[in-house]
This record gives C-alpha cells, structure tokens and sequence, in this order.
C-alpha cells in the first residue's frame, strides 16, 4: 500500500519538543477537520490528519458498520491495518516520531482498535467518545502507553456501560487509562480540549 492510498494533511512541528499527533476525524469529516483541535490540545505539535477511506452515504469513515454501534469487525481489522502502514510510512516521509493519537467518534474507535491490534504504532491516544471497536480482541501489550477517554455522560450513542469496558480493556493490556465522564452528550465541548490539553501537556512533561 503506498503512503497515498490516504489523502491527507501534514503540518509540520513548530516546537519540536511536542509529541505528533495523528487526527482521526468522525463519520462525515475528512482530512481538515480536526486541525484547529490539535492545535488547541498541543500548539507547535506534527499534525497528520488522514481522511478515512470508507463511504457510507458518501460521507467518509475509517471502517464500515453494520448498524448505529455495530462494526463490521473484519473490516475493522483491515482498516487498522492499513492506517498502521500509512503511519508508518508517514512517519518516514516527514520525520516524526511515533504519534499520539487524537480520535473523535469513529476516528477515537479505529485509534482503539489500533492500540489493540498494533501496539507499536502509537506513542499513546486521545479517545473523545470512543466504544469498544472489537468483541474479541487479541491479547496486547501496551506497556504503559497514556490513554485518555473522554466519554459524555449524555451520550446517545456511546453507552456509559461501552466506554467503561473499553476503559478496563485498555488497562487490562498496559495503557495507562485516564477515563474521564464528562456533562456532554457525542459532541465535544470546551472542556474536552482543556482536559485534552493538560493531559498531553503532562504527558509531554513525562516523556522529557
């Protein structure tokens, strides 16, 4: 698969002491949308914001559904897998370390399912109203990686119950997992990107 199998945007660092972020955008979103987010979580950072590869009802996503909450698991899969080589190729073109993840909706659920399939592709993840992107996960090693899942007490897709068992199966393989309940419904609210802002910000601290 070639790296342009992906459209996408690159921004390059201004502060080349911040992690890079890969932006994993919602269904119906695409490579810009999540631009001026990762910018407000962690100003100077890498950003690559791929959009997804998938249609449904022309609007892009990053893998199929059967259903409102019911994944096409098999294709889940794939499409981790093909978004893990697009890393790491990208991370070869431009010269960036591994990158933390900042996913929204279905972004936040195949940033999930990578952490779970393929460990090594991220340095750690920023879920904002992620839910368990498989039923029978494989055994993963995440060795410690920072996790943080903003889930929305309100929200009428993500069911507190799901969030709450993606938090334990993060923490199960190694993550280190912050799961936040926020008064939100599915859409983000400004507390999300002060939380996500601080917590990337000690992250960072962490990793110096």
């Amino acid at each position: 698969m070639t790296e342009s199998a992906f459209i996408h945007r690159f921004e390059p660092a201004r502060d080349a002491g911040s992690a890079p972020l890969l932006l994993l955008h919602g269904t119906g979103g695409d490579e810009n949308d999540l631009l001026g987010l990762g910018k407000m979580i962690s100003p100077g950072a890498a950003l690559l914001s791929p959009r997804g590869r998938v249609l449904e009802h022309g609007m892009p996503r990053f893998f199929r559904r059967l259903a409102e909450g019911v994944f096409d698991e098999d294709d889940v899969r794939r499409r981790a897998r093909e978004l893990g080589d697009f890393v790491g190729e990208a991370r070869q073109r431009y010269g960036i370390a591994a990158p933390v993840a900042v996913g929204f909706s279905n972004g936040a659920n195949i940033a999930a399912a990578l952490l779970l399939l393929q460990p090594g592709v991220l340095a750690g993840a920023i879920l904002l109203r992620a839910m368990v992107p498989l039923s029978d996960p494989p055994k993963a090693e995440l060795g410690g990686k920072p996790v943080l899942l903003l889930s929305g007490q309100a929200d009428p897709i993500v069911p507190a119950s799901n969030s709450a068992r993606l938090a334990t199966l993060l923490s199960e393989a190694g993550a280190r997992v912050d799961h936040r309940v926020l008064p939100a419904g599915h859409q983000l609210s400004q507390a999300d990107v002060t939380l996500a802002r601080d917590w990337i910000g000690n992250v960072a601290v962490e990793a110096a």
